[in-house]
């Protein structure tokens, strides 16, 4: 399984290496999922990404005191809402509809509420 994690943890790095590039892509969700997948695959791939430029310019800041660039914030936000719309739009079950507005609501909420907002 360590060689499975690492291997996810270095396919969200490229992916989050090329949301910083296109951006239609988000940054922080992959590089997030590739610290949790280093941490569990490899301690020395851990460490190296820890100290890599990509983790110290988009994801430091939220993992030592849990705050995010505005821009940060919004590019997320803006990805996710965007793949919410679609089970939305395309799904008949009033149920499941309420379920995903109350989603993209309680994200809104758990963005701006709870993650600080930090100045360029």
């Amino acid at each position: 399984m360590k060689y499975i994690y690492t291997l996810l943890g270095f396919v969200f790095t490229a992916l989050g290496a090329l949301g910083v590039i296109l951006p239609i892509l988000p940054t922080t969700p992959f590089l997030l999922l590739a610290v949790f997948f280093f941490a569990r695959g490899s301690k020395r791939f851990h460490d190296w990404f820890m100290q890599t430029k990509l983790y110290k310019n988009h994801l430091e800041d939220f993992v030592v005191d849990r705050s995010m660039k505005l821009k940060t914030k919004i590019c997320t936000l803006a990805f996710a809402s965007l793949m919410m719309m679609f089970p939305l739009i395309f799904v008949d079950n009033i149920y499941v509809k309420g379920f995903i507005v109350c989603l993209i609501v309680f994200k809104y909420y758990y963005f701006f509420a709870r993650i600080k907002t930090i100045k360029d």
